[in-house]
């Protein structure tokens, strides 16, 4: 996951928002998503742009649960639109920071190793999607959009891999036909040859993002269990608040860090 997040909720200029206390563990777990994913990207880089064996060995190790913390910040994404006063606002504003990742690692990486469509490609997506469509998810109980988009969510996982259902209970192999075209890689339809070096197709991930929303509906009434408003692991926290900072700088940072440990190395020859 070249993962990345969505840009922290703005608080609304209501009353009600105003007097409206913090939900630090939301941030907190957000915080935990992108220490993850700052790892996951540094091993990555070292091992396939670096080339350092034990840097690929990395990936794979943890490849099984970059889905988990990657998912567990969708989420959060989800249930923070809910705190923000204009989603359609914060998704424009996404989209354009998107776009200009997919310009800056087509110039420093090439058309291979390019983001054509990652997480923050997504979110926006979401997040324009649920701008103009919020007052008509208004109408459906909480509980049933969370039980629907979860469920969506579980069946479509594998769309990606031509695949819908729970394997091996059940699964329905998908038409070759709508993974050759060139126009449906971002709903998960990826065709032969595409590559992106972070990918979330919004089949599923739409589906993760709006049970978020209807999370969020429950915290924005007071209904959320009191001990998630307390502050716990403050770095944590602190990472949570600034994920979008922090995803735009790390991989130049960590670029930046791996060619000076190749300079230092070839010059004491190590």
């Amino acid at each position: 996951m070249a993962e990345a997040s969505a840009e922290n909720a703005k608080p609304s200029n209501d009353k009600s928002t105003k007097a409206r206390p913090r939900i630090h563990t939301l941030d907190e777990l957000r915080g935990i998503a992108v220490f993850c994913m700052i790892f996951f990207h540094a091993f990555f880089t070292i091992g396939y742009f670096f080339h350092y064996e034990w840097g690929i060995w990395l990936v794979n190790f943890f490849l099984p649960a970059e889905p988990y913390f990657a998912g567990l910040f969708i989420l959060i994404s989800g249930i923070a639109c809910n705190l923000s006063h204009s989603n359609l606002e914060r998704g424009v504003k996404l989209a354009l920071i998107s776009l200009a990742v997919t310009l800056i690692t087509y110039l420093a990486v090439g058309q291979e190793n390019m983001i054509q469509f990652g997480i923050l490609h997504m979110l926006a997506s979401c997040m324009l999607l649920y701008g103009l469509s919020n007052k008509y998810l208004k109408l459906i109980p909480s509980w049933v959009g969370i039980v629907f988009n979860v469920i969506v969510f579980i069946l479509t996982i594998h769309i990606p891999e031509h695949i819908f259902g729970i394997p091996p209970l059940f699964s329905v192999t998908m038409p070759d036909s709508w993974y050759n075209t060139h126009f449906l890689f971002m709903f998960g339809f990826p065709y032969k040859g595409f590559a992106s070096s972070d990918y979330f197709p919004l089949v599923p991930w739409l589906f993760l993002f709006f049970a978020g929303t209807y999370i969020g509906r429950i915290g924005v009434k007071r209904k959320f269990p009191k001990p998630l408003f307390k502050k716990r692991i403050g770095f944590f926290g602190f990472l949570g608040r600034h994920s979008l900072l922090i995803y735009l700088m790390h991989q130049p940072i960590i670029f930046a860090l791996c060619y000076a440990f190749n300079f230092i190395k070839g010059v004491f020859h190590w």
